[in-house]
């Protein structure tokens, strides 16, 4: 016969033995919360996203590497992928023409952050030009130039308002996003102070060059480096043989230097004005879009490296 201090242990063991694992579970859950969804319209605002965010966010990039977000047609995948996320990060600035429709086609319920809040946007050079054609109305960008990720010190403005974002999204994660955020933000400064050291070093009258669209007025801004393009700000833009004569006649009136490529843009254009003024092909930029792991431009860090060593490169040579 169990007498009364039996029962009692017998009791407390089995709600032990009952709770246990549940409790370890819950345990376990609470130091590996499931990873929040988050999405990013493209490549470079992705690597933003991915870099704040870190091992608490499951992040899927709309427009890849080496994609043209300009001329960017959403699938199906893309708006179940929105449906099933619960923050969105979009650049702004009509960049993303065929944004608005994706998220009212997918319902999603995400919060949709615009990350160039609080840029000071620069009016696009080209919106009232009537000599190209953009073609395709949701691609038209309107009064101002979007790439505002071009100058570093707006780079700094996307990762304060992503760290916000997320913050807000996911409090738990408020100590690691900040930290995050302000490891970035050093090497973001680091960056700035490169960049205005190195295009300091070309002479000053060297410093304009002729690329594929008008994707680097932001830079131009920041740097003292002016950039010529024949188009407009949208890679959809087809620049009139009338714009393409007078660039032509420019070249060769002030001398400039170089042109450039785009890793997003039809090299034909470019190539046809440096055979005809003799100036030189002084590589690739990259505007709009990250390359792949494998490539020049994996992060936004190395894309502006790598524009920074292109331009000084070729322009700072006599």
């Amino acid at each position: 016969m169990f007498d009364r201090r039996s029962v009692l242990f017998a009791t407390v063991a089995s709600v032990l033995l009952a709770t246990g694992p549940v409790a370890a579970e819950d345990t376990a859950a609470a130091a590996n919360p499931p990873k929040i969804k988050a999405v990013a319209s493209f490549s470079i605002l992705g690597d933003f996203v991915k870099t704040v965010g870190g091992d608490r966010l499951e992040v899927t990039t709309l427009v890849g590497a080496n994609g043209d977000a300009h001329v960017y047609a959403p699938s199906p995948a893309d708006a179940k992928t929105l449906a099933a996320a619960k923050i969105v990060f979009v650049n702004g600035l009509n960049f993303e023409g065929w944004l608005d429709r994706l998220v009212k086609a997918s319902g999603t319920k995400a919060t949709v952050v615009t990350t160039t809040t609080g840029i000071a946007p620069l009016k696009s050079e080209h919106h009232d030009d009537h000599d190209h054609d953009h073609g395709h109305k949701d691609h038209d960008h309107g009064a101002f130039d979007p790439h505002a990720w071009q100058s570093v010190a707006n780079a700094k403005v996307y990762v304060a308002n992503i760290r916000d974002a997320l913050v807000a999204a996911d409090p738990a994660g408020k100590d690691a996003y900040e930290a995050n955020a302000s490891a970035f933000l050093l090497k973001l400064d680091a960056l700035e102070d490169e960049a205005k050291a190195a295009i300091a070093r070309i002479p000053a009258e060297r410093r304009r060059i002729i690329t594929s669209h008008d994707a680097f007025q932001y830079f131009e801004k920041a740097y003292g480096v002016e950039f010529i393009a024949p188009t407009g700000v949208s890679t959809d833009s087809e620049a009139s043989a009338k714009a393409v004569a007078k660039i032509i006649t420019q070249v060769k009136k002030q001398n400039i230097p170089a042109v450039f490529l785009e890793n997003v843009t039809d090299p034909r254009l470019i190539k046809r004005i440096a055979e005809e003024t003799g100036a030189k092909v002084g590589g690739t930029l990259y505007s709009d879009a990250l390359t792949d792991t494998g490539g020049a431009a994996p992060t936004y860090i190395d894309m502006m490296r790598h524009n920074i060593e292109m331009l000084t490169g070729t322009l700072a040579a006599s």
